[in-house]
């Protein structure tokens, strides 16, 4: 989980970088149109809709910009002509590569993941080629230095709230549970006293490919020129690569 865990806090840096630029601001009142849309502009009965509120704050977007987003996707205007599209394919070394997308055209998206794919060492697929690496879960991330407890401790709370399981790395415990648990399991360790950071629906992977060297420079490249497309919401990847190659790659990246 080296690759995932050191990939997913740079990710989190970016996305706050990202945050003062603008550009999640965008992605995240796309998910909240669409969320309100489809499941109406209430928080409290509308599950998609309150989970991407708490990732909007947490990208510090202001609550002027949520409650608008709400507005417009629950009256049926702007918003109204996004597509929900999941893109796969294979990045370097075979990587599995899973892109969630909203768009107002299908048929150019397509054509720019497709390039971007290309240009980095991958190939876009066919649906469902790659969707079976990976399980819709909930996940729960919990600052280890600001929890104050160890992991063993905080397996067990986790457990008797309903979670499958906690993994960790430096930085971060990561809670998972099943996509009907997110809440409620969230709700029994705040309970507790325990600060959550995040908590979301994710996708995580069932088998892992490691990756070095050249690829694994390719690869990161892939994932992040993905990631900085404004019709891309989510990339899941499942790759995983040494603690040493990841800090390689993240100062070649700094300078």
């Amino acid at each position: 989980m080296a690759g995932h865990s050191k990939w997913a806090n740079r990710k989190h840096r970016k996305e706050r970088q990202d945050a003062k630029k603008g550009k999640i601001f965008s992605k995240m009142a796309k998910e909240i149109m669409v969320a309100a849309r489809e499941g109406g502009p209430n928080p409290e009965t509308n599950n998609r809709l309150r989970l991407a509120i708490d990732k909007a704050k947490a990208m510090r977007v202001p609550m002027e910009n949520i409650e608008r987003a709400i507005q417009r996707g629950a009256g049926g205007g702007e918003g109204s002509n996004l597509e929900e599209v999941v893109y796969e394919g294979y990045g370097p070394a075979g990587v599995a590569v899973l892109a969630e997308i909203m768009t107002d055209n299908r048929n150019r998206t397509a054509a720019e993941v497709r390039h971007i794919f290309s240009r980095n060492g991958g190939n876009l697929g066919e649906t469902g080629c790659v969707a079976w690496v990976f399980e819709r879960k909930g996940l729960i991330t919990i600052n280890r230095s600001e929890s104050g407890m160890d992991e063993d401790t905080l397996l067990l709370l986790a457990l008797e709230a309903g979670a499958e399981d906690v993994k960790s790395d430096e930085e971060n415990f990561s809670v998972i549970t099943g996509q009907e648990e997110l809440e409620s399991v969230r709700e029994g360790l705040t309970s507790q006293g325990i600060k959550v950071e995040s908590a979301e629906i994710t996708m995580l992977p069932k088998t892992e490919v490691k990756v070095e060297g050249r690829e694994a420079e390719q690869l990161i490249r892939l994932l992040d020129a993905l990631e900085d497309h404004d019709d891309v919401q989510e990339v899941y990847s499942n790759f995983t690569m040494d603690e040493s190659e990841m800090e390689r790659l993240e100062e070649s990246a700094g300078n």
